[in-house]
């Protein structure tokens, strides 16, 4: 099959006529499936608006054609429905995950994560995935049944064990949790619905997961480039950019430098999604699942980079780290950021009656635990532009983040 044309319905792909169902029972939809108006939630909620406003690396007002987290996701969204088709997946399973991934992000990007992180750490700690599930379980007040969208447990799953498993079998933490144990929101919700959080995901959630990585390599490079924190030749010093800009030079000598590098961003981008569906197939064909719940017991992801371009891209990686992520320029602005999050929370522990009404609405006065935790969910809600004009309301100096 051609790279880029859709498959056929595969057995291994989650089957919304089979989903395990909601959270809360509803009627079925005479027009979309159940997967498809999981999505639609996503996009009319307002967490996801507020995506427009909140940094991926630059503070939204530092320029206007630098991606934000909506930005962001809906490139995710791309890449991951392309390589859904390919693999014959359910792609509205795969956009809901894909569209929904960053809802938990605090402001400022990882900045705010870190700083949010810190002020909880005697509350349970911040985890952005378990954000995301705070956000789709109970935050979102849109429905007169129910608290959250009441995604489907397939949506569910997706968001929490996108990026594999986060328990064995007996319930131990693994990998990143095994340090300081699963996230509270997450620990909390499946005591209500069990999740299976020793299990991987579904294969939509497997490409929802490599398409973040796709699209954040090839989005940082474009923006880095935008910003003049390096430049072309600069990534010559890794292989796979440098092939791509010999290929893109010997065919166009005189292209600018702006069409070169957005000739760069895209071909890298359909080199990796290449990679990635011909080493999903390579894998498939030999665990060969004959269902969703098949993938879930395979043990490891079947949606991986090969070998030789799992180091391409974590060179990729470790030069945006060096190049961009750590810039004195950009751990300027994310230092004055996070002191606006410390302030913030500070501020509103001392005096919760600087926090909107509707956020002390069956708070509990006396426990600290409980109070912390609704700012902790007030903050990550804000956007950089309504954390920056909270900081102005309630502080004689703000930073500029410039």
């Amino acid at each position: 099959m051609s790279v880029g044309m859709a498959a056929p319905r595969a057995p291994y792909a989650c089957d919304p006529d089979r989903s395990r169902g909601r959270l809360v029972a509803e009627p079925p939809s005479r027009t979309r499936s159940p997967f498809r108006r999981d999505c639609d939630r996503v996009i009319h909620s307002t967490a996801f608006r507020r995506l427009k406003y909140k940094t991926q690396v630059f503070v939204f007002h530092e320029g206007d054609h630098y991606r934000t987290r909506l930005t962001h996701s809906l490139e995710v969204a791309q890449i991951a429905r392309a390589l859904a088709r390919q693999l014959g997946l359910d792609e509205d399973l795969t956009e809901t995950l894909a569209l929904a991934h960053d809802l938990g992000h605090p402001p400022f990007g990882h900045a705010g994560e870190r700083a949010l992180d810190a002020c909880l750490k005697d509350f349970g700690g911040f985890d952005h995935n378990a954000q995301t599930l705070r956000v789709v379980g109970s935050l979102e007040h849109r429905y007169p049944e129910f608290d959250g969208l009441n995604l489907t447990w397939e949506s569910l799953e997706g968001i929490v064990k996108h990026n594999g498993p986060l328990t064995d079998r007996s319930g131990a933490p693994v990998g990143r949790y095994r340090e300081h144990g699963i996230p509270v929101g997450i620990a909390d919700y499946i005591k209500v619905y069990d999740l299976e959080l020793w299990s991987f995901a579904s294969l939509e959630a497997q490409v929802a997961a490599i398409a973040d990585d796709i699209a954040y390599d090839a989005h940082d490079i474009d923006d880095g480039l935008r910003a003049g924190l390096f430049d072309l030749d600069d990534l010559r010093a890794m292989p796979l950019t440098a092939e791509i800009i010999d290929g893109i030079a010997a065919h166009y000598p005189d292209l600018e430098d702006v069409r070169r590098g957005a000739e760069l961003v895209r071909e890298l981008i359909s080199h990796l999604i290449g990679a990635v569906f011909a080493e999903a197939q390579k894998n498939l064909a030999a665990t060969r699942p004959q269902s969703a719940q098949d993938v879930r017991q395979l043990g490891r992801a079947q949606v991986a980079f090969p070998t030789e371009v799992a180091a391409e891209e974590a060179a990729i990686k470790r030069f945006l780290y060096q190049h961009m992520y750590r810039h004195k320029r950009v751990m300027r602005v994310m230092g004055e950021a996070e002191q606006i999050l410390f302030d913030l929370f500070a501020k509103y522990l001392k005096s919760p009656a600087e926090l909107p009404p509707e956020w002390l609405v069956g708070a509990q006065a006396d426990d600290e635990g409980d109070r912390a935790r609704r700012i902790g969910n007030f903050i990550a809600g804000m956007t950089d532009r309504f954390a920056l004009t909270e900081h102005q309301r309630l502080f004689d100096s703000t930073p500029d983040l410039r």
